[in-house]
């Protein structure tokens, strides 16, 4: 904002932002400050009238309405807010965000009809001081209508559209999971993979591709009949695996999507009078707190590391503005966890 001096020179008035990026926080939580808002620590408050006072900051209508007005606030997108993998994002998000006085909102987006509701009620003004998008993919109208708010967009459990991101390699996931599989002996592998409506689209390098690439790399022909695609969730592992049994050949290993998918394949397994690994083994994804009290072998990615980088990635933003360059995705590394479900064909157990 500029003024004039009495001999006519336009001076640089301080703003709201140069207070904020002065005493190091958001410039909701410099406004809050600033309007002896009470959920503002006195640490951070002392800190905020000290840039104020050093910058001549005097406070405009606008951000006297910041204080109390519809900002401090930041949208998360979230498709499934009950699973765990969501949960977790939303733990570390919302952790990361409440040290710096900014509180979450959550819009559901799961089925069709809420997405569009959601996207079509969307304020073309700004009302949020972030948007934090959740493992699902923007469509180009989406995209445009989350433009329209002007304000900083975040994802995070998958790279979506061109916005900041963090999340895992799929792709490398699913290698750690077949080549485990490989490593001890299995050549007839099975994969259950998932279609869940509103949320990632199949990617090219993710994990469906890993179990292609793996066995050709070991010199086995993909074969289409070992790989079934059934709906997200334990109910569609279960019936995955009954599908995979009722093969002329069944497989002698699987690889699920995740692991309460794996773990539906279990119950199947079980069910059957199969023994887990003994006559078949089984690995899934994601570490899931089932995973450990079940004894399944996994590949763990660090879930709530994602929502707590995106969270950075938020403040990130709010601190340096629109015109911060957006950086790449970042890629935040899993691990094979070795457990009860896998084994060498035909091993005892």
């Amino acid at each position: 904002m500029t003024g004039d001096t009495s001999d006519g020179r336009a001076t640089v008035r301080p703003t709201l932002d140069d207070v904020a990026r002065r005493a190091g926080v958001s410039a909701a939580t410099a406004s809050r400050a600033l309007g002896d808002h009470p959920h503002v620590a006195e640490a951070t408050r002392a800190r905020v009238r000290e840039a104020a006072e050093e910058l001549d900051y005097v406070a405009s209508p606008e951000a006297a309405r910041l204080a109390g007005g519809p900002t401090g606030r930041v949208a998360v997108l979230v498709p499934h807010p009950s699973r765990w993998f969501f949960g977790e994002l939303l733990e570390g998000l919302e952790g990361e965000l409440r040290g710096a006085d900014l509180d979450l909102v959550l819009f559901r987006v799961g089925g069709p009809e809420e997405r569009t509701a959601f996207f079509a009620r969307l304020p073309a003004r700004r009302k949020v001081d972030a948007v934090v998008v959740l493992a699902f993919a923007v469509d180009e109208a989406e995209h445009e209508r989350l433009a329209s708010l002007g304000v900083a967009v975040v994802a995070a459990g998958g790279r979506v559209a061109s916005y900041p991101s963090v999340g895992i390699d799929d792709h490398r996931a699913g290698r750690q999971a077949m080549d485990h599989l490989l490593h001890l002996g299995h050549r007839r592998i099975g994969m259950i993979a998932v279609e869940d409506a509103g949320q990632l689209a199949p990617d090219p390098d993710g994990r469906t591709s890993a179990w292609r690439a793996a066995l050709g790399d070991a010199g086995i022909e993909p074969d289409d009949e070992l790989l079934v695609t059934v709906p997200w969730g334990g109910e569609g592992g279960a019936d995955g695996m009954a599908r995979l049994l009722g093969l002329r050949t069944p497989p002698t290993a699987v690889f699920a999507h995740d692991d309460e998918t794996a773990l539906g394949a279990v119950r199947t397994l079980r069910r059957a009078g199969l023994r887990v690994p003994g006559d078949l083994s089984v690995i899934g994804v994601d570490d899931h707190p089932l995973a450990a009290l079940t004894d399944l072998t996994t590949v763990a990615q660090p879930v709530r590391e994602q929502g707590r980088r995106a969270g950075q990635m938020v403040l990130a933003a709010l601190r340096g503005g629109l015109t911060e360059r957006v950086p790449p995705a970042e890629t935040l590394p899993t691990r094979l966890v070795l457990r009860g479900t896998t084994a060498p064909p035909g091993a005892p157990r």
